[in-house]
């Protein structure tokens, strides 16, 4: 307090979050103790300001393309496992039902859920349970077996891609994922609403986190290596020109044209590479695929070696695609719940939890917003949790979480405005037009702006089509590269364990061990066997789930082998929460808007966990009447 008595002020960077914008990848984030709820200084637009509209497009823009490589990589790791096969007009589908879903998701989150500029999008975490669900013996690809003994089986006795029978095939595939994650996402709707978050994270420390977030890394290895075979060659080019954008080159400004209040537009230096390396690689890798394919360097037939990296053997789905194509709820057919599916995509939504209430703390810093109190962060999680159901029932194959990449943008741009975000957004429903880079905004309206975009370039067939289009070596080098960072990301949890301990050590190891190891093992045996048929699945899936095998061994040895908070690590960990600080005028920032006056006169609401009147100290009452913030029309609310 005495260094804002004496005007000092803490600016937040982006190295205050332990963070490279190498990728877009959704992990686990910790923000730095020394936090002050003051707005930053170098934020022009806050998180409840309202840049000019024109502002709002392009920033939000800016927040789209950040969280491009992360939305575009699930569907293409996920086609294999839900025997889309050769059907690029199916997968174009799915595409743009993820760009949709993350734009709703988006607007939900930044208007009534946490109310953070943080983009919502696709999440790894969903990845392992799904391949554990799909590998069960009635869903195994007929496809991929063929193609694996005698690839002219496949055009001799399956019906052909794209057929209504072939569709029928991976649809039946994708609604018992749709049901799994509907169903086992209301258990986020149940924690976040229900205030239990907070008492679940009591047991739930590093060495809990660190195996379920690098195992997830770990367990898509053969899909990375699956998709860069087809032509290494490539695929070690995306790879290193990823490495050089985002490493080498990270500090090397190019020119832009900004606007800035009382300054109009002028240009500055922004970090571009630093920004945007996974689609300036994919960019460049596409162009030297062009140009080989065009001079006859790869081979013409097909199942030759890099036959895969031509880029005119997709083209047809530019063609066949529709122009405008709303996604709907039960678009693949209604979908299908097994209890096996749901306990395995309950490992995917707790671990997306833990992930996105790292992530709020982050953007609060870095948006100049205080840290978020336990009702703005029960509500976070309950909207998060509602958006997962919406996803499910849009058969995005996928349910969203916040995306830390973009945290990691304000960090660097200082451009944290809700509503640019919502507009961003909203962008992801239409197409990718041009890169912008405005600095230093930190508006929640910014934010909304970029959810708006996403919605709209969901609803483009064409838009989905076109990324089917990309070469496999390429898609695979982008695999290699986030993958990695996803596993690396894990691992960087270890920074506030002593690793001095030999009972750390131990669980450590252990758990990490025997997640890689029991789940393989279970999928080449089939060796459960409980009578039920029921029970064999989902201790099939369970077990066959590395992130959960992994994650809850390291669970349960930490919670039972003795130590100390500070040799867990648990100590420094909870420190990165935050203080929410005694300024309740601050905390304005998330009140629900339209309602919240009249939530502000019910004496009941102050005992529900997702209100804002609601304190964790027994309910102990926020006099709001002594706060009130003059506001000159809801909408600024909003």
């Amino acid at each position: 307090m005495s260094n804002k008595a004496n005007g000092e002020r803490k600016i937040p960077n982006s190295d205050g979050l332990n963070h490279h914008v190498i990728n877009n990848i959704d992990v686990i984030k910790h923000v730095n103790t020394d936090v002050t709820s003051e707005r930053n200084s170098n934020v022009i637009y806050g998180v409840d300001d309202v840049p000019p509209w024109y502002l709002c497009i392009l920033l939000g823009f800016q927040h789209y393309l950040t969280a491009f490589g992360s939305t575009i990589t699930v569907p293409l790791v996920l086609a294999p496992a839900l025997c889309i096969d050769q059907d690029m007009v199916g997968l174009s589908e799915i595409i743009s039902t993820i760009f949709f879903m993350s734009g709703i998701a988006t607007l939900l989150q930044t208007t009534i859920g946490v109310r953070l500029p943080i983009i919502q999008g696709a999440t790894f975490a969903f990845l392992t349970p799904t391949f554990s669900i799909l590998a069960l013996p009635r869903w195994e690809c007929e496809y991929t077996k063929a193609r694996e003994t005698d690839p002219q089986l496949v055009n001799s006795t399956l019906p052909a891609p794209g057929s209504d029978a072939h569709r029928e095939m991976w649809q039946s595939r994708i609604r018992e994922i749709q049901g799994a994650i509907m169903v086992s996402s209301l258990f986020e709707v149940l924690i976040g609403f229900s205030g239990l978050i907070g008492f679940l994270l009591r047991f739930i420390g590093p060495l809990a986190i660190t195996p379920t977030i690098a195992l997830i890394g770990f367990g898509l290895f053969k899909e990375a290596a699956d998709k860069a075979s087809a032509q290494w060659y490539i695929a070690f080019m995306t790879m290193f020109l990823i490495a050089l954008f985002s490493q080498y080159l990270r500090n090397i400004k190019i020119p832009c044209l900004v606007a800035e209040r009382g300054k109009g537009c002028t240009t500055t230096r922004m970090p571009i590479f630093s920004l945007f390396p996974v689609l300036l690689a994919m960019i460049v890798s596409w162009i030297v695929c062009v140009i080989l394919t065009a001079s006859g360097a790869f081979p013409k037939v097909d199942g030759q070696w890099g036959y895969k990296a031509r880029t005119d053997i997709k083209t047809a789905v530019l063609y066949e695609s529709d122009w405008f194509r709303f996604p709907y709820p039960g678009q693949w057919g209604t979908p299908t719940v097994s209890t096996a599916a749901v306990f395995g995509m309950l490992a995917g939504v707790l671990s997306s939890m833990i992930e996105s209430i790292g992530d709020y703390y982050a953007c609060a810093r870095l948006s100049g917003a205080p840290p978020p109190p336990v009702h703005a962060v029960n509500r976070g999680i309950g909207v998060e949790g509602i958006c997962c159901v919406l996803a499910g029932a849009m058969g995005s194959g996928n349910g969203t979480t916040s995306y830390s990449e973009n945290v990691g943008a304000i960090g660097i741009t200082k451009v944290g405005s809700r509503r640019v975000v919502q507009v961003g957004g909203a962008i992801m429903y239409l197409f990718p037009c041009f890169l912008v880079s405005i600095p230093q905004v930190g508006s929640r309206r910014v934010v909304q702006v970029g959810g708006a975009i996403m919605i709209v370039l969901g609803c483009l067939g064409k838009f989905g089509a076109l990324f089917v289009t990309i070469p496999d070596p390429v898609v695979g080098g982008m695999f290699m590269v986030m993958f990695g960072m996803i596993t690396a990301v894990g691992i960087s949890n270890l920074q506030y364990v002593d690793l001095n301990s030999s009972r750390n050590i131990f669980i450590l190891g252990v758990s990490m061990f025997f997640g890689l190891s029991f789940p393989k093992w279970i999928a080449g045996n089939k060796a459960i066997n409980t009578g039920s048929d029921v029970a064999d699945q989902i201790i099939s899936v369970l077990l066959g789930t590395s992130m959960f095998v992994g994650g809850m061994t390291g669970f349960i040895l930490d919670n039972t082998i003795p130590g100390t908070d500070e040799e867990r690590g648990i100590t420094k960990w909870r420190q990165h929460g935050g203080d929410v600080g005694s300024d309740q005028s601050a905390l304005r920032t998330y009140d629900i808007p339209f309602i919240q006056k009249y939530l502000d006169r019910v004496e009941f609401f102050r005992y529900l966990p997702f209100c804002p009147r609601f304190s964790m100290k027994c309910g102990k009452q926020i006099d709001t009447e002594e706060i009130e913030i003059p506001v000159a029309n809801e909408s600024q609310r909003l």
